[in-house]
C-alpha cells in the first residue's frame, strides 16, 4: 500500500507533534524525571505487514532483550481466515534481521498468534498458538533450533509468570461472538446454542503434561454478570496472570448487547469475584502485583478511566488526575513505576492515536507521540497502539500504521 501525497503530509505534521512533552498540570508539584525517548525504531522493512505476535502488554521480548516476536502477513484490509497463514519469525534487536520461524493459521490482527517467552527458559523457548489437524492448539518451540519441544491439545490466551502453566480459552467461541479475537475454523466446538455452558470457560493447563483442568466455567457466572436475551450468549476473553501467578483476571462478555463483568479468581478455581459495582464494566487491563490491578472502567458509572482496584476490599483509584480519562491500553512497566497507555484513532481528519506515560508516584503524565491512521484501517484489521514493555523497563514495543501499512515499532528509553 503506497501513501499519497496527502497523507504523507499528514504524517509529516503528526510526526512534527509527536515531540515528547510532559503534561503536568494537574499532577504532583514534585519533580519527575521522566526518561528520554528515542524516535520511533521499525523493527522490519521488507514491503510486507508486521505486527508483534501476542496482545499488548504481553512479553514479546527474551530475557536478554536481543530479540522480539514479530508477525508478518501480505493481508491488511480483512479479516484473517482459516486458510491464512502469518509467518511468526524473530527480529534481531541488534541487526534488525529478520528470521522467519514457522508459520501459524491460528491468529488475528489483536492478540498475534498470543506468542509468549517462557520463564523457564526465556532467551529460547516461546509458546504460540496454531491450527493443526482442524484443531487448535499451541506450540513450545526452541527458537534458535526451531525444534518444536513439546505440542499442547489447547490453544493458550495467557501463560503464568514461572512458564510452567497457561490458560486455555474457547477461540471458536470468540469468532462468533467477538470475530477480530476468534480464529477462523472449525478449533473447537463453539457451543453456539448454549448461552452458559458448564464444561466450558477458563481452564487451567499444566504445560509440562498439557493436561487442562476446567476452574471456572460460563455457568459459573451466570449470577454475577447482567441477564442477557434469548438470543445471546455469554463469553470469556481477555485473561491475565497476577504478577506472582496465583490470581486471574479476565472478562466475560455477552451478545448481542456486548454487556461486560470484570472477574478475578485464584488459579485453583477459589475466590471468584466482580471487580466493579453494576455498570462499570471494564475494557482494558494489567496487573501492578498480586493484589492490584489496573482496569479501564466506567469510574462511579460515569467517565471511562484508568482505575487501580484492591481486590477483595472493593477500593478504586481514578489514575492520572483527570488526563486519562479514556479507555486506553494501559501497562505497567517492569519495576512497577510507570504505566504507558494508549488512545484510539479519532474521528478528525487525522485521526491520531497517542501514547502516553505516567508516572506511578505522582501520576504526572507525558506524551510519548502521537500517530495517524489511515481510514482504511478499520474494524476486525483496526490497528491497535498496544504497548508492551522490554523485561529491563527500558525500551516500549507497538504496532502502527502510520507509515501507510501496519508494522511493529519500538521507542528506546533512558532514565
Amino acid at each position: 500500500m503506497k501513501p499519497s501525497i496527502f497523507f504523507l503530509l499528514i504524517c509529516i505534521i503528526a510526526f512534527s507533534c509527536s515531540e515528547p512533552s510532559p503534561i503536568q498540570e494537574k499532577s504532583s508539584p514534585n519533580t519527575v524525571h521522566f526518561p528520554e525517548v528515542s524516535e520511533p525504531i521499525q523493527l522490519v522493512d521488507n514491503g510486507k505487514e508486521h505486527l508483534y505476535a501476542s496482545y499488548y502488554g504481553i512479553n514479546s521480548f527474551s530475557a536478554n532483550q536481543k530479540y522480539a516476536t514479530i508477525l508478518e502477513t501480505d493481508i491488511n484490509d480483512r479479516l484473517p481466515t482459516e486458510d491464512d497463514e502469518a509467518t511468526l519469525g524473530l527480529v534481531n534487536l541488534e541487526t534488525m534481521e529478520f528470521k522467519p520461524l514457522t508459520t501459524t493459521r491460528a491468529w488475528n490482527f489483536q492478540q498475534g498468534c498470543m506468542a509468549h517467552w517462557l520463564a523457564t527458559s526465556p532467551d529460547s523457548l516461546i509458546i504460540y498458538n496454531d491450527l493443526r489437524d482442524g484443531k487448535f492448539i499451541s506450540i513450545i518451540m526452541n527458537v534458535h533450533t526451531q525444534e518444536e519441544i513439546k505440542t499442547i491439545p489447547h490453544p493458550v490466551s495467557a501463560v503464568s509468570p514461572d512458564g510452567k502453566k497457561a490458560v486455555s480459552i474457547n477461540f471458536s467461541r470468540l469468532r462468533i461472538t467477538r470475530s477480530d479475537y476468534g480464529y477462523g475454523g472449525e478449533g473447537q466446538d463453539k457451543k453456539e446454542n448454549v448461552q452458559f455452558p458448564e464444561d466450558d470457560g477458563i481452564f487451567l493447563i499444566d504445560l509440562e503434561t498439557g493436561e487442562a483442568d476446567l476452574i471456572v466455567s460460563l455457568a459459573d457466572v451466570k449470577e454475577l454478570v447482567p441477564e442477557i436475551p434469548e438470543d445471546g450468549i455469554e463469553y470469556f476473553n481477555h485473561t491475565l496472570f497476577s504478577r506472582g501467578g496465583s490470581k486471574l483476571f479476565w472478562l466475560a462478555r455477552a451478545i448481542p448487547n456486548r454487556n461486560t463483568t470484570s472477574l478475578i479468581v485464584n488459579i485453583d478455581g477459589t475466590g471468584l469475584e466482580r471487580c466493579f459495582p453494576d455498570d462499570w464494566a471494564g475494557s482494558h487491563f494489567d496487573w501492578l502485583n498480586d493484589e492490584e490491578l489496573m482496569v479501564t472502567s466506567s469510574y462511579e458509572g460515569k467517565q471511562y478511566s484508568h482505575v487501580l482496584y484492591t481486590t477483595g476490599k472493593q477500593d478504586y483509584k481514578r489514575l492520572g488526575n483527570g488526563l486519562l480519562d479514556f479507555d486506553g491500553h494501559g501497562a505497567f512497566s517492569p519495576d512497577e513505576k510507570w504505566m504507558v497507555t494508549d488512545t484510539y484513532a479519532g474521528e478528525n481528519a487525522f485521526r491520531e492515536q497517542k501514547i502516553y506515560l505516567m508516572d506511578m508516584k505522582t501520576n504526572a503524565v507525558r506524551s510519548l507521540g502521537q500517530f495517524v491512521t489511515p481510514a482504511s484501517f478499520k474494524g476486525h484489521w483496526r490497528c491497535d497502539i498496544h504497548c508492551r514493555w522490554s523485561p529491563n523497563g527500558d525500551m516500549i514495543g507497538f504496532n502502527s500504521v502510520h507509515s501507510g501499512s501496519r508494522q511493529a515499532y519500538l521507542l528506546k528509553l533512558k532514565f
